[in-house]
């Protein structure tokens, strides 16, 4: 070897930087997001896992004590996205917002699919631990979204009663749901229609 590709290979071996604590498990999740996107809860294996993100299982098992752990992590981790995302500014109107927020949401969809796939997987698990991360994640959005109507002087006056008003959030929440995922399958509406055909769901569901 001459002392130039020795050199240079030193010189890679010093520049590559080893992953943070939080940078891994961020690495790792991702990967978890990937594979259970793709398959079943119970077609992944931890040792798949490992081996893409090129760690041990041992170091994976570190982070994530079981695989029941690892997906309700994924779960967790693209919930709490979501909620980042869609949540709303104080004292504008909800009509006002509910575009952008839309438009925010379906950027988050597109550029996140493999996530949003996996934390829908959730419900059809076998594990009741990782359905109750899936469904307290839906829970926590659907309370977002009632607290925000709830707030907005021009809707409040409006809205249907608690029990009604649930249900119709719940309703348009599975819809919506449904709609980003048959459009990640099947693009053939722009983003656009998209956003305008879920906005119009949602006023309509509270209008109706």
């Amino acid at each position: 070897m001459s002392a130039e590709s020795g050199g240079a290979r030193a010189s890679g071996e010093r520049t590559r930087r080893r992953l943070s604590t939080e940078e891994r498990r961020e690495q790792l999740l991702s990967v978890g997001a990937k594979l259970f996107a793709q398959d079943p809860y119970d077609d992944v294996w931890i040792e798949q896992v490992a081996e893409i993100a090129g760690v041990s299982r041992g170091l994976l098992y570190h982070y994530f004590p079981t695989k029941r752990d690892f997906f309700a992590a994924v779960v967790h981790r693209e919930s709490t996205r979501m909620l980042r995302l869609t949540a709303a500014v104080p004292g504008i109107p909800v009509r006002e917002q509910l575009g952008t927020g839309l438009d925010t949401f379906l950027e988050y969809v597109a550029s996140h699919a493999q996530g949003f796939r996996a934390f829908h997987r959730a419900e059809a698990a076998g594990d009741p631990a990782v359905r109750t991360v899936y469904r307290e994640g839906l829970a926590a959005h659907e309370a977002q979204i009632m607290a925000a109507l709830a707030a907005d002087p021009q809707m409040v006056d409006r809205l249907p009663g608690p029990a009604v008003l649930r249900l119709a959030v719940r309703g348009w929440l599975a819809f919506l749901v449904a709609v980003c995922l048959d459009w990640l399958d099947e693009p053939q509406l722009t983003r656009a229609q998209v956003r305008d055909l879920c906005a119009r769901a949602l006023l309509g569901a509270l209008e109706s």
